[in-house]
């Protein structure tokens, strides 16, 4: 049923993430201490995400209040397309051109415009329609979007070049910006310390980065203390961002297993 009136408008829109394991809902609620109400949904294996979604409709809390308004952030793989050379009716040549389809999947693009760049990724069409079924009021976004941004203007605080590496999800997502444009983004699993360490110093390499330069990590990463070992032989300056010093100890930093994706759109919107 359209949902209609100030009723509608005024209801809080709620988050919800899908990993490529991985789901949770989430929503503001002043009232709970760490003023987040965060519910990470335990999927079953051997059923798709669509089909996850639906038995999260019948058993989550959150869920069940019946929520207009959603925003969604989607762990996909992303083709970043440079805004002046963006054709909406060539997106899904583009996108398929480079990444494989099961031909189930719907391209989606979104405009980042402090970028002045266009993502386009890729929604299961089964799982959009379990979304759509339930939200009048639906955005759709890469996971990676509200990291993006938020390094963005953070990447302004000196004058040294910087190269950025987001833990998700089992794999590490490396990203640099020159200005308002990306100078380099890809994705790398990062299940191994020591691979990881070899993409991220390959990566630094090929990016010609020198000494003074700067490298920043975040998120939950595997093996974190021998790769900082390992980086740290070759890197001068290497950093491990942590939350509750990036958003001044927020209460919400405090929720255990908050990823940063999270709190990056809670905190910085």
């Amino acid at each position: 049923m359209q949902a209609t009136g100030n009723n509608a408008a005024q209801q809080p829109r709620i988050v919800i993430r899908i990993g490529s394991d991985s789901l949770s809902f989430s929503v503001v609620d002043l009232s709970l201490e760490h003023k987040l109400c965060y519910e990470p949904f335990n999927i079953r294996n051997g059923i798709s995400m669509a089909a996850n979604l639906r038995d999260a409709f019948k058993e989550n809390n959150l869920l069940r209040r019946d929520f207009k308004r959603a925003k969604v952030l989607l762990d996909s793989p992303v083709l970043l397309v440079p805004v002046e050379d963006f054709d909406p009716e060539s997106k899904e040549v583009l996108y398929h051109h480079v990444y494989s389809s099961d031909g189930n999947d719907e391209i989606l693009h979104h405009i980042i415009n402090e970028l002045n760049v266009v993502a386009l990724f890729a929604v299961n069409k089964d799982l959009k329609m379990v979304l759509t079924d339930h939200f009048t009021d639906l955005r759709i976004l890469p996971l990676m979007q509200p990291v993006w941004r938020y390094m963005h203007k953070r990447s302004f605080n000196s004058v040294r070049r910087k190269l950025y590496g987001y833990f998700h999800d089992g794999k590490i997502d490396v990203f640099s910006y020159n200005h308002n444009r990306f100078q380099f983004a890809n994705s790398f699993d990062a299940s191994h310390a020591a691979d990881t360490a070899y993409y991220l110093l390959n990566v630094w390499q090929q990016m010609g980065l020198t000494e003074r330069d700067e490298l920043f990590l975040v998120g939950e990463a595997s093996g974190k203390d021998e790769l900082l070992e390992i980086l740290r032989k070759y890197i001068a300056n290497v950093y491990f961002l942590r939350a509750a010093s990036e958003f001044n100890r927020a209460p919400m930093t405090k929720i255990e297993g908050l990823p940063f994706d999270l709190l990056t759109i809670f905190i910085r919107g």
